[in-house]
């Protein structure tokens, strides 16, 4: 399932996601054209992938903590990036309604923070921590998870794909319970290689439970 978007419009203008967009694809575009040599050159995306990637051991032993954060804003793939970079614009904007727009900041790197230290911990083989990990899905993970708390009725038009293709539309509560459920999986029993499931999960919990503290109650005061 992919989603498209969602029929829920937000009250106030989503400045900070429409910024962490911006700066995922800026970022992710200058050092696609680095590594290809045409802008800059190869030794300048060398330069991003040693001094920026979260390699999980340099934080177990307390060094460059800094990567936690600028992990965040990097990407391995075109398809990587437009894949987060959809999710964060669906569901994104109605979470940052809720929270504000300096909550929201805090609320998406704290989610991206707990991301990253539940993969840590769900690394069992000494050399998955020597592995580099980047990317914005714990981060985005988090708005998804409190999305579902917020607007669980909210409808998400959705591109099916189950021996043909279509276009549905699919109450949040099944959407992103069905996404979690199948991050859930792929994570117990390390289902596709290469990828953090364990951040999407503690980034999912974490939005979950920002919203069940925080912003249960919001939307139905910016809806009156």
């Amino acid at each position: 399932m992919l989603p498209l978007r969602d029929r829920n419009k937000p009250s106030t203008a989503p400045h900070v996601t429409r910024l962490i967009l911006a700066v995922n694809i800026i970022l992710f575009t200058i050092y696609w054209l680095s590594s290809l040599n045409i802008f800059l050159d190869t030794s300048f995306a060398t330069f991003i992938e040693q001094n920026f990637v979260m390699v999980p051991d340099e934080i177990v032993r307390g060094q460059r903590l800094y990567t936690l954060f600028t992990s965040m804003f990097m990407h391995a793939s075109w398809f990587h990036l437009l894949g987060n970079m959809l999710y964060l614009y669906v569901f994104g904007d109605n979470v940052e309604d809720v929270f504000g727009h300096s909550g929201y900041l805090v609320f998406y790197l704290v989610s991206g923070l707990v991301g990253d230290f539940a993969h840590i911990m769900s690394l069992q083989n000494a050399s998955d921590f020597y592995i580099g990990v980047l990317g914005a899905s714990g981060a985005i993970s988090g708005a998804l998870g409190a999305y579902l708390v917020l607007y669980p009725r909210a409808k998400i038009l959705t591109l099916v794909f189950f021996f043909w293709i279509r276009i549905v539309s699919i109450p949040a509560v099944a959407f992103l319970g069905f996404w979690f459920l199948m991050q859930w999986f792929y994570g117990l029993f390390a289902v596709g290689g290469g990828v953090a499931y364990w951040a999407h999960i503690g980034g999912f919990v974490t939005g979950v439970i920002a919203a069940l503290i925080f912003g249960r109650n919001k939307p139905r005061r910016i809806s009156a």
